[in-house]
């Protein structure tokens, strides 16, 4: 039996290179700021305060994703719990604004509602130019709120105003996305296996 080498597919060779430069990506991310993050948030949860989280599109799901981990996976069976939510996920809210207001107000006023000097805002977004996310990172500021924003490419307008940025420094959305969603497990499941 003779075996016959075959070339790898084109989506094969794409694969390969598209993990490779993945992997190039995750290894830009500040392990240190990482770690500062889930100091934060371990702060957040001994003080019983909220903790916020917003994005767009893509980093709309890690923020939804982010706070299903922590309300479920670090929190269940334990006696200390977050107090954690995505501004993402009140629908009607959002669209109401959108409609009678204006898009970039969507997550400032959500946190108008709720948020309290002290508190924890995570904004989540690769270009860090979003205006949603601008403008509830200056709101969030104002009122002394802890800041941290995931960004990619070169931290847009987002990192230099956050209290703490977590960069990708990559400038394809898609691996900045998957990076953005691996520092979130790595911040949860911190919380899940410690």
């Amino acid at each position: 039996m003779t075996t016959r080498s075959v070339a790898p597919s084109a989506a094969a060779t794409f694969s390969q290179a598209y993990r490779a430069r993945l992997l190039n990506a995750l290894d830009t991310i500040n392990l240190e700021a990482v770690g500062r993050a889930a100091e934060l948030l371990a702060e957040a949860r001994e003080q019983n305060r909220h903790i916020f989280v917003c994005g767009n599109g893509g980093s709309a799901s890690t923020a939804s994703h982010f706070v299903c981990d922590m309300v479920k996976g670090a929190s269940f069976n334990r006696d200390r719990r977050f107090r954690i939510m995505a501004l993402t996920d009140s629908l009607p809210t959002i669209t109401a604004y959108s409609n009678d207001v204006s898009y970039d107000c969507v997550f400032a006023e959500q946190l108008k509602n709720f948020a309290q000097p002290g508190d924890v805002f995570i904004a989540i977004s690769g270009s860090g130019n979003s205006p949603n996310v601008l403008c509830a990172m200056e709101y969030a500021n104002s009122i002394g709120c802890r800041t941290i924003a995931l960004t990619g490419r070169d931290g847009g307008k987002l990192g230099p105003i956050a209290g703490l940025e977590i960069r990708v420094v990559e400038p394809h959305m898609g691996r900045i996305e998957d990076a953005h969603l691996i520092v979130c497990h790595m911040l949860c499941y911190y919380f899940m296996e410690q």
